[in-house]
This record gives structure tokens, C-alpha cells and sequence, in this order.
């Protein structure tokens, strides 16, 4: 017997490929398979699974017909049968085929959408459930120790008098009462939480999607960031106390009628005292061409007669390196519904501007107490009940709504920590001095 160098060679190799591709055919048909007796069949070689999952041919797949042209089956799964090099595809639908839509009329369902809903604050009911079982205990306790029977006999004239008083008191109707009840209402929910509020302007189109507006920014903020802000408020700046907001959104209707004076008195003081509000003219697409333009819509000119009682200090675009654009994103401008509009600010008075200290309303914390813009930053923060964008935006660019969400970001987060990222440029200087 002699030894021969045909493993050692590449030939080998290819005559053992050629060997596993007949291998895929056979000369006999595959249980199942209704054809000729002498027809060529292939087996099964990478098959779909009901989950469009491609893998390995399961255990009841079985070998087919080389000319088989039909839809898979139970015994044919779709996929690739015969060979790698030279496989046949066997669709799971033939050509013919159509979808028909699925029948659920024998199942009583209905149709719903997803609705997202806040969690229940259950913090005052367990509260006043506590305080009931406490006073409980309390009386069990002094039932058991002789002390109430004593008590009640003592304190019984007391009882009776203070009984008709609050009995009188409750029969006479107080409006002062009432108002003085739902101004605390009102405080209370709106210290409760972080909230956002907006002006209630009137008009019943512009303060749906307002409040749609806020509550979607709301809902942003809760995904992306630490802050969990309550719902937004809608608030008559010459009713409400505005204290309790760290900003206020303000929509500008062309044509409105002048805030009374009592309202434009509380929105200066409101500035002055460190809040923010948002003017938004909403009709940057309406600004005629020019430089100038911007300044001529009905919208800004409603705006320029509302600001002309109000002690408003210099204002300037929103400078590159301006602490707005790099609070929690970094951004270059700041679109809504539409990116043609320009953004103001308070212009910052520079280290030698002598007259700083005697300028109007002056931003607390180096946060500018008014900004302007024309972009409707609300209505491409408006999003329906089910999630879905409320109003379109123009000109829709891909991630135009994302950046619009991502400035209403940047605006509540330098509101809130004022000059924080600005001052981090000296954080450098300040360790390596308290290194020294």
C-alpha cells in the first residue's frame, strides 16, 4: 500500500465541497413530497421560524422537489434549500397572495390609544390616615383611663359654645372666605412642585395648544433630565401670584387688547425679582424680507405696545458663547415650529459698563429676565394624547422638533441654575489656587 499526497493537496478540499453539495441533492423525493418518483429532490438548508427569525432547518422540515415553485408549508418552511452556492428560495406567500386585514369582530374588542398619565400622589391620604388612626388611639387610650368622661364634663359649655359659634359661622356665606380658600388651593399646588406656567390669553385655539405646548416640554424634561416638574399652569398675571413660577410662557396674540395696568405692575415686578418670561410672537414665517422685517408683523407690533409699560433693559441675539446655549445642550440657536425667527435676550453689560448697577430690570443671578422670540417654541412642543405631534413645522426638517425640544431644555435648566455653567470656566483657576 503506498501513501498518497492528495489530503496534503488543495484538491482534496474541493472534492470534499463537491461531496457535500451532492450531498444536498437526492435522486429519491422526500416523505410528503407528490412528485415523480425519479425526480431530483434538495433539503432544507436555512429556514424562516414564525418570528422572521433565519437559522437552521427545524427537525420537521423535509426535503423538496428541485422544481417546487409553491408558498412554504408546515413541511417546506420557507427559506433556502440545496446547496450554499446554488440554493432555491422558497417564499412564504406566492405572487398571487394578498393580506387580507384581520377580522376581530368576533371578539368584541375597540380600538384605544395610549394615554400617558401621571402617577397618584397618595402623600395626603396616607398622611390624614395616620393623623385619623393617631386620634383613635387617643380616645381608646383615654377611654380606658377614666380621663375622658372627666374631660367632657369639664370642658362640656365649652364644647356647646364653640359648636354654635362654627355652626353660625358656616350658615353665613363669606365671598372673602371662598377667595381667600382658592388662592390657597392655588399656592399650594403650585409650590408643590417645579411647575411651568403660561398665560391664559383668551383665545381658546392658542391656549389648547399652549398648554399642549408646555405639557410636552414638561413630559421632556422628566425623560431627559433630573427635574420632575408638576403640570404646567395657566395663570391671568393681574389675578395669580407669579412668585411661584421661575417661568412664565406668554404667547402674543396680533390684535389683543393692553393687560390692565395691575397685571403689567406684577410682570415688572416678576422680572425684577428674578423671574423669566418668554414672549413668543409666533410668526417668524410672516416677517416681510429684510433686516428689518421681523419687526413689522402684527404679532410684534402687539408686543413693542406691551413692552412700551414695562422697564425693560437693552436686549441683544443670543450671543454664540452666551450661557443659554450651553446649560444642559449645546446649541447654536434655538428653533420651534419655525427656525427663521431671531432670539433676544438681555444684553449683559460688559466689566467697565459703569452705568450696570442703574440699569432697569436686571437678571438675577445672571439670567436675563425676558427673552423674545418668534419661532413658536410651543407649538412644536405640542404633543395630542396619544404622542403624537400636535401641529407641523416648517420647514420640518428631520430633527427640528428635537432641537426645539432640547432649547426649551436649555431655557428651563438656565433659569433654574442661573449662572452655574458659566462659572465652571473658573473652576480650573479655583482648584489649582486652592491647591496652592
Amino acid at each position: 500500500m503506498r501513501w498518497s499526497d492528495l489530503p496534503m493537496s488543495g484538491t482534496f478540499v474541493e472534492m470534499l465541497r463537491r461531496l457535500i453539495d451532492m450531498s444536498g441533492y437526492t435522486s429519491k423525493p422526500g416523505p410528503g413530497v407528490a412528485s415523480d418518483p425519479n425526480a431530483e429532490t434538495v433539503a432544507p438548508l436555512r429556514t424562516l421560524d414564525g418570528f422572521g427569525a433565519f437559522g437552521p432547518p427545524p427537525s420537521t422540515a423535509k426535503p423538496m422537489s428541485a422544481d417546487y415553485r409553491d408558498r412554504g408549508t408546515a413541511d417546506h418552511p420557507p427559506g433556502f434549500y440545496g446547496t450554499a452556492e446554488s440554493p432555491i428560495a422558497v417564499n412564504t406567500l406566492a405572487s398571487a397572495d394578498r393580506i387580507a386585514p384581520l377580522d376581530t369582530s368576533g371578539l368584541r374588542a375597540k380600538h384605544a390609544t395610549y394615554t400617558n398619565s401621571e402617577p397618584r400622589d397618595l402623600r395626603g391620604i396616607m398622611l390624614s390616615t395616620a393623623l385619623a388612626l393617631f386620634l383613635l388611639d387617643a380616645i381608646v387610650v383615654a377611654m380606658l383611663g377614666g380621663g375622658l368622661a372627666a374631660l367632657i364634663r369639664r370642658r362640656a359649655a365649652l364644647a356647646v359654645l364653640a359648636l354654635a359659634f362654627v355652626l353660625a359661622t358656616m350658615m353665613v356665606p363669606s365671598p372673602t372666605r371662598a377667595q381667600n380658600a382658592s388662592s390657597d388651593d392655588f399656592a399650594i399646588k403650585a409650590v408643590s412642585q417645579t411647575r411651568l406656567a403660561y398665560v391664559v390669553t383668551g383665545n381658546a385655539d392658542v391656549d389648547s395648544i399652549v398648554k399642549a405646548g408646555m405639557s410636552g416640554l414638561t413630559l421632556f424634561l422628566g425623560q431627559r433630565t433630573a427635574l420632575e416638574a408638576g403640570d404646567p399652569v395657566g395663570i391671568d398675571p393681574a389675578r395669580d401670584e407669579l412668585a411661584f413660577f421661575p417661568l412664565i410662557y406668554w404667547p402674543i396674540v396680533p390684535g389683543a387688547p393692553k393687560p390692565a395696568q395691575d397685571a403689567i405692575n406684577k410682570i415688572d415686578a416678576y422680572m425684577k425679582q428674578g423671574g423669566t418670561v418668554i414672549f413668543d410672537t409666533r410668526d417668524a414665517v410672516e416677517a416681510p424680507p429684510g433686516d428689518n422685517g421681523a419687526s413689522q408683523t402684527p404679532g410684534m407690533q402687539t408686543l413693542r405696545e406691551l413692552l412700551s409699560t414695562l422697564d425693560v433693559p437693552e436686549l441683544e441675539p443670543v450671543p454664540r458663547e452666551h450661557v443659554l446655549t450651553k446649560t444642559f445642550y449645546l446649541l447654536r440657536d434655538f428653533p420651534g415650529r419655525f427656525n427663521s425667527g431671531q432670539s433676544w435676550v438681555e444684553a449683559l453689560p460688559r466689566e467697565d459698563d459703569e452705568e450696570a448697577a442703574q440699569r432697569p430690570a436686571r437678571g438675577g443671578d445672571g439670567v436675563s429676565p425676558i427673552i423674545i422670540t418668534s419661532n413658536d417654541l410651543a407649538g412644536a412642543w405640542a404633543i395630542r394624547p396619544d404622542g403624537q405631534p400636535m401641529l407641523p413645522l416648517t420647514p420640518g426638517e428631520p430633527r427640528q422638533r428635537e432641537f426645539a425640544f432640547r432649547a426649551g431644555v436649555n431655557i428651563v435648566m438656565y433659569t433654574l441654575t442661573g449662572n452655574y455653567k458659566a462659572d465652571q470656566v473658573h473652576a480650573p483657576a479655583l482648584i489649582e489656587r486652592l491647591g496652592q
